[in-house]
């Protein structure tokens, strides 16, 4: 039986997150700060640790920085042990012909690039992962599917119901959990209708189907070892697994599925992240940081406690370091780290990522000098359904509504997704701005 010493992990750090934009301008989508205190990539990692699986690449390639910088001041283990969470970075190699050819074209073209890192581990099989999705997952009992099945390779599926397959890739299987069939984003009922998977299927895996009759891949691959490289070598070379290596050999080697009943959330738009983070601070998160069994970890700030002088809140996450002022009122939204509100501030159904360190007063003095606002957000402002980032400065008796329902813009002050607007991060909106 294997166990979880003969997996090696491999996370994918993403392509450029333009769905995500502005809050992908200056970081890589797994380093987006998450739940006020965390970064994206802390959830395929902590998912990891928690199942026993403690040797981890994360390929990184677009604005790595920061997402660099992150794991190593996180993941370190004891020197003397074989544990690790190193990155890979994109580079050139002696088999690149063309510049175009450094940067990673797709999942599996990034995987085959960093072939060397597998072929030398001693590992018996390998786990590719997402870097942007929010979950918790137990990879042990995934490896016991794909040990049992006896799989070349096994995708993790969750059941979805009708008006929720737009955008995924969505699988058949027969009786045995043996894939059948991919479509990928399926937009016509001929394509959807051979996907249906009847309740009974699914049930007798002892999960409850309740209207979910199709079956989404979540991104998340394992593989046998040899497998893996053998379908990264086969010619045609492709760059993708769901798009192209798995449709191709599905009929010619065992694909088969592992189930997954829980949270799973890919935050790779705006709307998503807005609606993912304020469900976070709801009375009944859908996903539980609180819970002691699968703990999310990540880096350790050593910030103070945070201080509310004299403020409302409700359904709302505040972060360490925070600082609220006196007759503000925050409704359904969530305050990221050193994030500062002045007084008679009005927040509803916001996202504030915070800063990245405090003002002293010799800051402040400055800010006068140049006639600019403090950290984060002045006195007397009103914002609604808005994602402030990093470091941004709304000055006093701002108002950020969208009372004019715009659906997509950009400028260079704000942008605008699916009616919801982004201060990107750095920005200063001046005194009296309304948005």
């Amino acid at each position: 039986m294997a166990t979880m010493q003969s997996v090696l992990s491999l996370i994918l750090g993403g392509g450029r997150g333009a769905r995500l934009y502005p809050l992908t301008k200056l970081r890589s989508k797994p380093a987006v700060p998450v739940a006020g205190k965390y970064r994206l990539i802390d959830i395929p990692i902590s998912n990891c640790i928690n199942s026993g699986l403690s040797r981890i690449y994360v390929l990184t390639q677009f604005l790595s920085v920061s997402l660099h910088r992150h794991i190593a001041n996180t993941y370190k283990f004891d020197m003397f042990g074989r544990e690790f969470v190193e990155i890979l970075a994109a580079q050139q190699t002696n088999e690149t012909k063309k510049p175009d050819e450094w940067w990673y074209q797709g999942t599996a073209d990034a995987v085959r690039q960093n072939k060397r890192q597998i072929v030398d581990d001693s590992c018996e099989h390998v786990l590719i992962l997402a870097g942007d999705q929010l979950y918790r997952m137990d990879f042990r009992q995934m490896l016991k599917t794909h040990i049992d099945s006896g799989a070349d390779a096994t995708v993790a599926a969750l059941p979805v119901a009708r008006d929720a397959v737009e955008g995924l890739g969505i699988l058949k299987m027969n009786d045995a959990g043996r894939i059948t069939g991919f479509v990928e984003k399926p937009r016509t009922e001929a394509e959807l209708s051979p996907f249906f998977t009847p309740s009974e299927w699914i049930e007798s895996r002892a999960i409850p189907c309740n209207g979910r009759n199709y079956l989404a891949s979540m991104g998340i691959y394992m593989f046998r070892k040899q497998a893996l490289l053998d379908m990264l070598e086969q010619f045609p070379l492709v760059t993708d697994f769901g798009k192209e290596i798995f449709p191709r050999d599905y009929n010619t080697r065992p694909l088969h599925v592992h189930l997954f009943d829980g949270y799973w959330e890919d935050l790779g738009t705006i709307k998503s992240y807005h609606d993912s983070s304020l469900a976070l601070a709801s009375n009944n998160p859908p996903f539980n940081f609180y819970s002691p069994e699968g703990v999310i970890y990540t880096r350790m700030r050593f910030l103070p406690a945070a201080r509310i002088e004299g403020a409302t809140l409700e359904e709302s996450l505040v972060s360490d370091g925070c600082v609220v002022g006196r007759n503000t009122k925050i409704v359904k939204s969530l305050l990221g780290v050193r994030a500062r509100i002045g007084s008679n501030v009005r927040l509803d159904e916001t996202v504030m990522i915070g800063a990245d360190r405090f003002e002293d007063d010799a800051d402040l003095a400055k800010n006068r000098l140049l006639n600019r606002p403090d950290f984060n957000v002045g006195d007397n402002s009103i914002i609604k359904r808005a994602i402030l980032d990093k470091d941004c400065r709304v000055g006093k008796g701002v108002k950020i509504l969208n009372r004019a329902n715009v659906r997509d813009v950009d400028t260079e002050l704000y942008s605008i997704h699916d009616g919801i607007v982004v201060i990107p991060r750095g920005v200063i909106i001046p005194d009296g701005t309304e948005i």
